[in-house]
């Protein structure tokens, strides 16, 4: 009986976004160009160059440098060194990179199942430049404000990873520079593929995961859209709805709604730690076929958005009079 009310819901459901779709062509179109707007202004120019980096950069052994020179820092996550590509990787480029980073060396082997299943769990930074350029200086019009957010959101991502981390003893080991560049030297070596195949297959892995994120994000805010003219709800509750599902329009509605700038600053924040289902799905479809576990992740980002929206509340209290 529970199986075919779950089937009827969900039908029902799809109807309603259809007939939503019939009768508002124009501001489902409006939908769509929105989220190519996004990805193409925002998610492929950002991501596409990391993505094919990162996959030349483990192919010509950046990893194995990475994991000596850093093996020291990643004892404070209870993790090996190797790990040091995924997190260094997400704070720079942003989400989903690191859980396309941590799928990526699962499959090589250089890290193991449960390394993987931790780093997903901390390694959700958004972009930097998204957080202190269109949020803060666009959206906001306060450089401080796009900061206190930056804090917040990482510190976050931080806490997190130190509390949950294995308290296992650590050892602090001498860094040689030498092994490092050894060690890189032997995968590059020991690689038979050609750079032009290895730059082939990362463009198109790349772009296979873009078209995908592309996908999800029209889809998702198609639904945000038709939940919107469907039911009727007070100015908060809609934002909260929109975030929940599609991080970027949450964040735009939230900055040019009629707010208290705290409270704006709120739910931005809450939206960029959570991610959006959007960007769970998104998640979900990069690690698909893996053995991470993705409650490890929907976990952290429940945690990730409670914590950070105390940290940026703590903050704003400070540095905004």
């Amino acid at each position: 009986m529970k199986t075919k009310l779950k089937s009827i819901t969900i039908i029902l459901f799809l109807v309603l976004i259809l007939l939503s779709i019939l009768g508002y062509p124009k501001e489902t179109i409006d939908s769509v160009l929105f989220g190519v707007n996004i990805w193409a202004y925002n998610v492929f120019p950002s991501l596409f160059p990391f993505f094919v980096l990162s996959d030349l950069l483990v192919n010509y052994g950046f990893i194995e440098f990475l994991s000596e020179i850093f093996k020291n820092v990643m004892t404070v996550f209870g993790l090996s060194g190797e790990c040091s590509f995924p997190l260094l990787g997400s704070l720079v480029s942003g989400f989903p990179s690191g859980p396309k980073y941590t799928r990526q060396l699962l499959d090589n082997g250089s890290i193991s199942v449960d390394e993987a299943n931790f780093l997903i769990m901390f390694t959700h930074f958004s972009n930097p430049l998204f957080i202190m350029g269109t949020i803060g200086m666009v959206l906001l019009k306060n450089k401080t404000l796009g900061m206190i957010i930056l804090s917040a959101h990482f510190l976050g991502n931080f806490i997190i990873g130190i509390v949950f981390r294995k308290k296992k003893k650590q050892s602090i080991n001498k860094i040689s520079f030498r092994k490092a560049i050894n060690d890189m030297n032997k995968k590059r070596i020991n690689n038979d593929k050609n750079f032009i195949k290895i730059l082939s297959d990362a463009i198109y892995s790349s772009i296979d995961v873009l078209i995908l994120l592309l996908g999800i994000i029209i889809i998702f805010l198609i639904f945000t859209n038709c939940i919107n003219r469907l039911f009727l709800f007070d100015e908060k509750t809609m934002i909260l709805i929109k975030g929940i599902l599609e991080m970027t329009q949450g964040v735009k509605y939230a900055a040019s709604s009629n707010l208290s700038l705290l409270t704006k600053t709120m739910f931005i924040t809450f939206f960029l730690s959570f991610g959006g289902f959007s960007v769970h799905m998104q998640v979900g479809s990069i690690i698909n076929g893996s053995k991470i576990k993705y409650k490890n992740f929907l976990i952290a980002r429940i945690i990730h958005a409670i914590i950070s929206v105390i940290l940026v509340s703590i903050l704003f209290n400070i540095f905004i009079i």
